[in-house]
């Protein structure tokens, strides 16, 4: 395991080597859904959700569906629907040990992100899981978000990485498939040809 010589221990190290955070850094910082943030996340089609149990670890799921997904319930709370997927449920238990959410909205063909932190409930609310039924789909359970903080994040990642650009983008020739992975990570006594119609089924068959 990779031991590193120079480690960075103290906030005063931190600024010493990046700088002070500019005072417009720390002032974009607000503690509601506004207008700019509302149509933010009415126009995203993909969340990263971040949660913590108690111990400290840390997990961060992705979040997808048609834009408007997430519904902006009033200026302090949002709704994130649950659709099928794994079962493993990690987020919804980190949720029910800690309440501590963080979220990164991310808008297609924009290099910015919004960020929201704050606090967070399952919840079962027949009115509200209704409004987020997708093909007549009503999902089982919602993430009720608590918006404690919320701000906008400058683009350099997104230019950085070329994520809107295609001509940029690298070669996926080699890459492992989902099911090739699994097959060496999970051991399953299902074959490889198995475990692919499985995976293919699923993102066709059971996407609600």
């Amino acid at each position: 395991m990779y031991q590193p010589t120079h480690v960075i221990a103290s906030e005063s190290e931190v600024r010493e080597i990046l700088g002070e955070v500019l005072s417009t850094q720390v002032n974009k910082v607000i503690d509601h859904i506004d207008r700019h943030c509302r149509t933010w996340i009415e126009r995203s089609p993909f969340v990263a959700m971040t949660t913590m149990d108690r111990s400290g670890r840390l997990d961060v799921s992705p979040k997808g569906d048609p834009p408007g997904f997430v519904k902006v319930v009033d200026e302090k709370s949002l709704a994130i629907p649950d659709r099928p997927g794994n079962r493993r449920a990690d987020g919804f238990l980190n949720i029910l040990q800690t309440s501590r959410i963080g979220l990164m909205f991310v808008v297609p063909k924009r290099r910015e992100v919004l960020r929201v932190n704050g606090s967070a409930q399952i919840v079962r609310d027949p009115g509200l899981l209704d409004t987020m039924a997708v093909n007549d789909r009503v999902p089982v359970i919602a993430t009720l978000v608590r918006v404690e903080e919320a701000f906008f994040h400058c683009g350099k990642a997104m230019i950085r990485s070329g994520m809107w650009e295609p001509e940029s983008w690298g070669d996926i020739e080699g890459l492992s498939t989902y099911a090739e992975a699994v097959m060496d990570h999970a051991q399953p006594s299902r074959s490889l040809g198995e475990l692919e119609g499985i995976f293919a089924r699923n993102e066709t068959d059971r996407l609600y």
